[in-house]
């Protein structure tokens, strides 16, 4: 059987097959030594996405230190609220502390405890997932929306509907109005100053 450990968009975790192009933690261990998930769904507030592969590093799923998450594509783990890890994704968290700085015009980068902190706040209500309303037309690509109970990641004037497996099929972006956004707001800014998160391949190919 299949670990929950699989992020939705929606932040929560899911049992299936399908592992990703990435995976991540929320700051430590919050599973028991049967595998199973305990009442909290983190452990500290860094939640980071990191590459399968570092260095040949060998991990046992789920075992003493950290409980390991796997995401579908980066868009996924930004619309849950995790950011690039500094350690296995160095360039692209320098990049993503750059782009940060340059939306909220900060003197310096900030430092990723400070980038946890906001995210913190941006992506949870209590211990649910925190929604926030935009305007569609102005959200940037690699955000996520949620429509009629699915997520949508949006790429350029398309919308592509999430699967454990992959995005399974595409339509045109609506225009006007507004929506609820899963992505917290300041990882939209990121994104809209530039930031160019890595897609699965299914977001080409249409499934």
């Amino acid at each position: 059987m299949p670990l929950q450990n699989r992020v939705t968009p929606f932040g929560e975790l899911i049992a299936v097959p399908a592992r990703g192009t990435l995976f991540g933690n929320r700051g430590g261990r919050f599973h028991t030594d049967a595998k199973s998930l305990t009442a909290r769904r983190w452990a500290s507030r860094q939640w980071i996405c990191c590459v399968l592969d570092f260095k040949g590093r060998q991990r046992d799923v789920w075992g003493r230190f950290y409980t390991e998450l796997f995401f579908l594509d980066e868009p996924t783990a930004l619309a849950a609220g995790h950011r690039p890890c500094f350690e296995c994704r160095r360039k692209d968290a320098e990049a993503f502390a750059e782009h940060w700085r340059a939306a909220q015009r900060l003197r310096r980068r900030p430092y990723a405890f400070e980038m946890d902190e906001v995210l913190h706040r941006e992506r949870l209500r209590g211990r649910t997932k925190r929604l926030h309303r935009r305007p569609i037309d102005a959200l940037p690509d690699g955000a996520f929306v949620a429509l009629d109970e699915d997520a949508f990641a949006v790429r350029g004037d398309r919308i592509l509907r999430w699967t454990p497996q992959g995005y399974d099929a595409q339509k045109p972006r609506p225009r006007g109005g507004t929506v609820d956004v899963l992505t917290p707001p300041a990882i939209l800014a990121v994104l809209a100053a530039g930031y160019e998160p890595r897609w699965h391949p299914s977001a080409t190919t249409g499934g």
